[in-house]
Parts: C-alpha cells; sequence; structure tokens
C-alpha cells in the first residue's frame, strides 16, 4: 500500500512540476527531485540512476534553451551581441517586476515585454532605427516564447520519464 501512495505523489508532483515550468517556475527541477527522492526510498531501484543522470541532463538543456532561445532568434534577425544581452536582461527583469502585480501569469508576460523592450532599446540606441529595434524586440521575444514553450514540453517528456519508468 505504501508503495502506491508513493507512485501516486510522484504522479502528482510530475504533473505539478509540467504545470511550474509553464508558468516560468522550476517545474524541470521539481520533477528531477521528486523521482530522485522516490528514487532513494526505493534504494535507487526505479527509477534508475541512468534515468536520473537522463533527466539531469534533460534540466540543464531545457534550462539552457530557455535562456538563450530568445537572444538566438534575436541574433538571427540581424541584432548585435547588445542587444542580445539586453534581450536576456530584460527578460528576467521584466519576470520579476510583473509577477507582483500579475501574480500567476506576470512572470510570462513580464519575461516577454522585458525581452522585446531591452532588445528593441539596446537596438535602437545603438543603430538609432526604431523600425530595426522593433523588428529585432518582435524577434527576441518571439524567440523567448519558443524557449519557454520548448522547456514546457522537455518538463512534459521528463514526467513522462519518470512516471513510465516507476509504473512499468
Amino acid at each position: 500500500m505504501t508503495l502506491v501512495v508513493w507512485q501516486s505523489a510522484l504522479v502528482i508532483v510530475a504533473a505539478a512540476g509540467v504545470l511550474a515550468t509553464i508558468v516560468r517556475l522550476p517545474g524541470t527541477w521539481l520533477i528531477l527531485a521528486a523521482a530522485a527522492a522516490y528514487s532513494w526510498h526505493l534504494q535507487w531501484r526505479d527509477p534508475s540512476p541512468s534515468t536520473l543522470a537522463f533527466l539531469g541532463v534533460l534540466v540543464v538543456a531545457a534550462e539552457l534553451i530557455e535562456l538563450a532561445a530568445g537572444v538566438v532568434v534575436a541574433r538571427r534577425a540581424g541584432a548585435t551581441r547588445r542587444a542580445g544581452w539586453c534581450a536576456l536582461i530584460g527578460g528576467v527583469a521584466g519576470m520579476f517586476v510583473f509577477t507582483i502585480p500579475l501574480p500567476i501569469i506576470g512572470t510570462i508576460i513580464g519575461g516577454l515585454i522585458g525581452c522585446f523592450l531591452g532588445a528593441a532599446i539596446a537596438e535602437w540606441t545603438l543603430r538609432k532605427s526604431i523600425r530595426q529595434g522593433a523588428r529585432v524586440g518582435f524577434f527576441a521575444a518571439v524567440g523567448q516564447a519558443l524557449g519557454m514553450a520548448a522547456k514546457s514540453l522537455i518538463a512534459l517528456l521528463m514526467a513522462g520519464i519518470t512516471i513510465a519508468s516507476v509504473l512499468a
């Protein structure tokens, strides 16, 4: 009976991790921690240490993809290096600024707006072109959205791997 309770808790926490990732909270880390705790409870049988290592690789990949996506897409749109860095910094700053007035969705909206503004202002001040600044800012925000979507899909994959390894 205890095993069923642990399995149920793991499924619930894995689902919560996916939802947390969607709203820009560290859900991938939550899934990894839950899988490790469950594995520790079973003397490292399920999920196996190799599965936990793979989940760890996925966590790092998800973080890097989310972090770099806005910068990479903005650079593909012709952004300067400075605009890329400002998109990254603006996205993080926007998450914090918008979280207070809009608790759950503020991190998503703030990240996108901050990314746009950071890249657009940096590009505009450097190249003196509002049009180019807006273009680069738009692409930076699109890249940020793609990074969030990719991280959410990776969290879903991690939850699936975790649940499958436990219930198999």
